[in-house]
């Protein structure tokens, strides 16, 4: 295990809405809503696309974090996506300097 092992994760569903989840194993939680044997909210709503993901160090933390952001509207959702993928094509741009 590394030190950030635990995951808060967006999904995008096939009817547009957002689902937010936590896991220890994002691969397997994926393939997981991918056969319907996840939360119960995503049965029928894929295919999905991956629109958020952070890392954590301790699954308090990762949890925590769900919280705040299930409290969020859609929109405060589509502004974190849109703050981290900011975030990534920054640090991706000054990697080449």
């Amino acid at each position: 295990m590394s030190d950030l092992d635990h995951a808060v994760y967006i999904l995008k569903c096939k009817d547009d809405s957002l689902y937010t989840g936590y896991t220890n194993d994002l691969e397997n939680r994926l393939k997981m809503h991918e056969n319907g044997k996840g939360a119960k909210y995503t049965r029928g709503r894929g295919p999905f696309q991956v629109m958020f993901v952070e890392k954590f160090p301790t699954k308090e933390l990762a949890m925590k974090r769900e919280y705040e952001i299930k409290q969020l509207t859609r929109k405060g959702k589509f502004e974190l996506i849109r703050a981290k993928l900011k975030e990534v094509v920054q640090n991706e741009h000054s990697k080449e300097f």
